[in-house]
């Protein structure tokens, strides 16, 4: 289902009854499940999105990214205890972050880069909200900025909603991110609510026996889009 975008000074306030508080829980849970498990492997990890900021629903997503390279066997070793379902390569524009992504039994997913991300590809997921593995054991909620363009701001009882659309600048000092992935953001999305969302430029799941690297290599050899964006792995 299509999200509509916020409309120019749209604010309001949202109480959240007790199932929504429940549901948090239960997700942040399986967030701190697999982010302990990254942990013990040394790998840092933040969960993003409506599960940082807490305005969740049962059918929220449990995200967690991982912000720097990592070879993708060590992560994978790191989830050996949960049903890997599915990995694939995914890229949504010659021009934006290749990632691994692999979707666990318990339904997280976890994304990391396979080349080396820009700082702009880093603040995309402070965006909508990110959170790290000690804040969620704090039981911390984060300001962040969701598909509608509502900037989220948590309270004790729920949460507070405006629309970045006209208050950018604002939004930008309550969510610690730059005004140029605000700006990004607002084209993307408003692009999106007219269109409709388009196609992704790269998706490829891997066999059993193939690795995310050497994929990723074989695919640059062949694409030059791939090729011309990125330094392979970062290097």
């Amino acid at each position: 289902m299509r999200v509509k975008v916020s409309k120019i000074g749209e604010e309001r306030e949202v109480i959240y009854q007790e199932e929504r508080w429940e549901i948090l829980a239960s997700l942040r849970e399986l967030a701190r499940e697999v982010m302990s498990s990254l942990m013990e492997f040394g790998i840092d990890s933040m969960a993003h999105g409506s599960i940082a900021r807490g305005d969740v629903h049962r059918r929220s997503d449990v995200d967690v990214f991982i912000p720097a390279i990592v070879p993708s066997y060590l992560v994978e070793m790191a989830l050996e205890k949960f049903q890997i379902i599915e990995r694939e390569l995914i890229q949504a524009a010659p021009w934006h972050l290749p990632k691994g992504r692999i979707l666990l039994e318990n339904g997280v997913e976890v994304t990391f880069p396979i080349s080396k991300p820009k700082e702009i590809e880093l603040e995309f997921y402070r965006f909508g909200g990110a959170i790290t593995l000690r804040e969620i054991s704090e039981k911390r909620r984060v300001p962040g900025i969701d598909k509608r363009l509502m900037v989220i701001l948590p309270t004790k009882k729920g949460h507070r909603e405006f629309s970045v659309i006209g208050r950018e600048k604002e939004a930008s000092k309550l969510v610690g991110v730059s005004q140029d992935i605000i700006r990004e953001r607002i084209q993307v999305l408003t692009r999106r609510d007219r269109i409709g969302r388009t196609g992704i430029y790269l998706r490829r799941g891997l066999k059993p026996e193939e690795n995310f690297e050497e994929v990723f290599l074989k695919i640059c050899s062949r694409d030059p889009n791939v090729r011309r964006r990125y330094d392979v792995l970062g290097r």
